[in-house]
């Protein structure tokens, strides 16, 4: 089942219910290339704190990842873009260049997620270069292979083992990796990209509903023990479900990856005191599931 929405919050000035379902203004449907005009719905002042963060983006070279690294550039943020194919690297920094965003500032330093020797070694290069980190978006993921249409019985392990290790075990290291350069700002600003996936059995894509199921999880979890391990810290790392959109995964959607990048900077970009451990959908609703609550505020 999908993840509830939130029904009510309780306004103390008046002593009254009022609903909180979402964060409204942001843009999903825009023209990424009059993002001077619109900012996706950010405010200026939102917008203007990323300038000069910098952003650690994985499974840059396409799709969600893509968009938001450009978008990053285009707020003057300074975006660190990891995938294993350099040359998609460079084909986002172009598309930066289309968009009327310097890609100057833009870091590329392929990797594979699944590597933890590689991950540490940009983690490291990060640190030479940049001192710290402002915040990590993982999008890095691998589809569910098609070869059957009953993935959990048919199978080889080799296939069930590369997806695990990528959109699991890969967000996981990203993500150990990244949190010590986060936190010498003794903030954290961690996006995990999810998928409607994680909340469905859909027959035919087992395997990929457990790897998102899981990575919700990893999520909700991570940002807990984070938090209680670093309480003085700024801890937010949090679940978005970007939807469907076109990408190298997803040839068929006529949707622009660009729909979910509102929603990723409003939780990069959120001052003190914001959500943890919360699950958002890319149109602005605060999502509840399990034993986590919607988040009771907007973010902008």
């Amino acid at each position: 089942m999908w993840a509830r929405r939130s029904k009510t919050r309780l306004n103390p000035g008046q002593g009254s219910v009022e609903p909180v379902t979402a964060t409204s203004n942001v843009l999903e449907y825009c023209d990424p290339g009059q993002w001077r005009s619109h900012r996706f719905g950010l405010p200026p002042a939102r917008w203007g704190a990323l300038a000069g963060k910098a952003v650690w983006v994985t499974g840059a070279g396409s799709g969600f990842g893509a968009a938001i690294a450009s978008i990053l550039a285009a707020a003057g943020a300074r975006p660190i873009l990891s995938g294993r194919r350099r040359a998609r690297l460079e084909e986002t920094c172009e598309r930066m260049r289309r968009l009327g965003a310097d890609p100057s500032a833009a870091r590329l330093m392929p990797c594979d997620v699944t590597s933890e020797a590689e991950l540490q070694g940009v983690a490291r290069r990060i640190e030479a270069d940049l001192g710290a980190l402002d915040g990590l978006v993982v999008c890095a993921a691998l589809p569910q292979p098609r070869t059957s249409p009953w993935p959990l019985a048919d199978l080889p392990r080799e296939r069930w083992q590369a997806l695990l290790d990528t959109n699991v075990t890969g967000a996981w290291l990203t993500a150990r990796a990244a949190l010590p350069l986060m936190l010498h700002r003794h903030a954290v600003r961690l996006v995990l990209l999810t998928s409607e996936a994680g909340w469905a059995s859909t027959p035919g894509f087992g395997l990929y509903n457990l790897t998102k199921s899981a990575l919700n999880t990893l999520g909700a979890s991570l940002a807990a023990e984070t938090a209680a391990h670093f309480s003085s810290a700024d801890i937010q790392i949090n679940v978005l479900n970007p939807g469907e959109a076109k990408s190298e995964m997803n040839q068929g959607s006529t949707v622009s990856p660009y729909t979910a990048v509102a929603m990723t900077l409003a939780l990069l970009s959120h001052p003190a005191g914001g959500p943890n451990g919360c699950f958002f959908a890319r149109d602005g609703r605060h999502l509840e599931f399990g034993y986590v609550k919607s988040w009771d505020k907007t973010l902008l």
